[in-house]
């Protein structure tokens, strides 16, 4: 999709080649345009306002960048205006010592930003200082661009107020003065053009600041169009701008739709998960009270074989407590009823050694919910059963100085490695660890443990929180069938970040 900027160039691109309004014999033609304007530029000339310029060469067909109507001419820039800037040593005699806060106000390069004037001034000089140095004050209507700073800069003085060149700002006065000849507003869209601030700029030299010469904003060339295809060009363009405006603010709310719409498709896609909503129930596969009692059969086969604590029975669910509604054969449950929780494995930095000892995982091996191995630390202290991880296991970040990080999480899929004092470890029982890991990475959890609301973020996840953070839960085989649905639908979302 084209971009407002494209969009833009295109426009003024078509009005420079002549393409975006029609031709009309009765309007004449450049060239018998180009006459008149010589004819004032000798007059002015003649009458001393002026000084006789240097005649430029030809314009070859090597210098032409595109084709124009017949109707149209190449010239230069100083063919229809007289272009000038206020000289070295009349800054240094004239403007300089008589700086002041109020008077007639200077124009520098940063009072000219985006095709606009910026009408906030830092110098000014007296009225009589202004008239001494009448070539390079600015009475009437013209045209300014710095030649040192940021080259390429244009935009229209609108002659409404007596004003005067500051330092290093070009002055290019179009030869209106019998008649207006050419429109300021057409060769301002042409030096915002493409091909416009190429010729501006061919001959900018690369130094501490970019700058360029008089003499080469004297040789820009221009196609010129008769005068009054000129004004249809500036109505058309004028008018086609604001709407190319309004398309860029769509272009932009569509922009940031498209950069939300993977992520957004993946949260509710998760939240679908966790509601019940991705997969349909089937009645054959029983019920989550049904997968309870085998969990709680598990829990007591465990205890018995001395292999977990018995633990202290968490609260009862209230309806307060319900976040949203789940299909009559699931349960809500606390996170400590399904499966057991720790923290991880606490180690002195002299307990780190570089192989042959445990691996910790941290929270830098988790990324884009998989473990990674790079970056491993191995310690050669012994380590508690009850710190090791298991197949099946989920690895969360408990606690880390970037509030974002806490609660990143992954399922482990190898066994031998710990896990570190940041990190927190919830073994299911029964379940599919990776039906739990997507209510992990859900909104629901995040919005709901983390208080992750957009402004404020905990930094800390306990086990107390965990062991009391309710989950809805499906029958196994559900779990297993919504797992899978995820795992088909998340690279789509992906692939939709690829293809924006």
């Amino acid at each position: 999709m084209m971009t407002a900027q494209q969009l833009k160039n295109s426009i003024l691109q078509r009005a420079i080649e002549g393409k975006l309004v029609e031709q009309r014999p009765e309007e004449g033609t450049a060239k018998e345009l180009l006459k008149d304007i010589k004819l004032e530029k000798e007059k002015l000339v003649k009458e001393g306002k002026i000084k006789k310029s240097k005649a430029l060469p030809p314009i070859t067909e090597d210098e032409i960048p595109f084709d124009i109507p017949e109707n149209w001419e190449w010239c230069y820039l100083n063919d229809i205006a007289f272009i000038t800037k206020l000289a070295g040593f009349e800054y240094s005699k004239y403007i300089s010592p008589h700086l002041s806060s109020d008077g007639i106000p200077l124009f520098k390069g940063k009072n000219i930003q985006n095709g606009n004037l910026i009408e906030s001034f830092e110098g000014f000089i007296p009225e009589n200082i202004s008239d001494e140095l009448y070539r390079s004050q600015l009475t009437k209507k013209c045209l300014l661009t710095p030649y040192v700073g940021t080259i390429g800069n244009i935009a229209i003085f609108e002659g409404k107020y007596k004003a005067h060149l500051g330092s290093n700002v070009g002055k290019i006065e179009l030869f209106n003065n019998t008649h207006p000849h050419i429109l300021e507003e057409y060769i301002l869209f042409y030096l915002r053009s493409y091909n416009g601030y190429k010729e501006l700029t061919k001959f900018k030299k690369a130094t501490a600041q970019e700058s360029i010469s008089i003499e080469a904003i004297r040789n820009v060339i221009v196609p010129l169009p008769p005068q009054s295809e000129q004004h249809r060009i500036v109505a058309k363009i004028e008018e086609l701008m604001p709407l190319v405006d309004q398309y860029d603010k769509a272009y932009s709310q569509l922009t940031v739709l498209n950069e939300k719409f993977p992520q957004d498709m993946k949260k509710s896609i998760l939240q679908y998960a966790i509601e019940g909503k991705l997969v349909e129930q089937r009645p054959e596969e029983g019920t989550a009270k049904e997968l309870l009692k085998e969990i709680k059969l598990e829990k007591e086969k465990l205890v018995k074989e001395g292999k977990i604590k018995k633990s202290k029975a968490l609260a009862s669910i209230t309806e307060d407590e319900i976040p949203f509604d789940i299909p009559e054969n699931w349960e809500w449950v606390r996170l400590g009823d399904i499966g057991l929780t720790n923290i991880g494995l606490t180690y002195k930095p002299t307990d780190i050694i570089h192989e042959n000892g445990t691996a910790v995982l941290r929270s830098n091996n988790i990324q884009d919910g998989k473990i990674v191995y790079d970056d491993m630390v191995y310690v050669k202290t012994t380590v508690p059963s009850n710190k090791m991880c298991n197949t099946g296991d989920i690895l969360i970040c408990a606690r880390n100085g970037s509030k974002r990080l806490v609660g990143k999480a992954a399922v482990i899929e190898h066994e031998g490695m710990s896990f570190g004092t940041f990190m927190a470890i919830f073994k299911p029982l029964s379940l599919d660890s990776y039906y739990v890991l997507s209510v992990i990475n859900s909104a629901y959890f995040r919005n709901t443990l983390l208080n992750d609301t957009g402004t404020t973020t905990i930094n800390q996840i306990t086990q107390t929180m965990l062991k009391d953070f309710l989950i809805p839960l499906p029958p196994l085989s559900e779990q297993h069938r919504i797992v899978a649905k995820i795992e088909e639908l998340m690279p789509l979302c992906d692939k939709l970040v690829k293809t924006k």
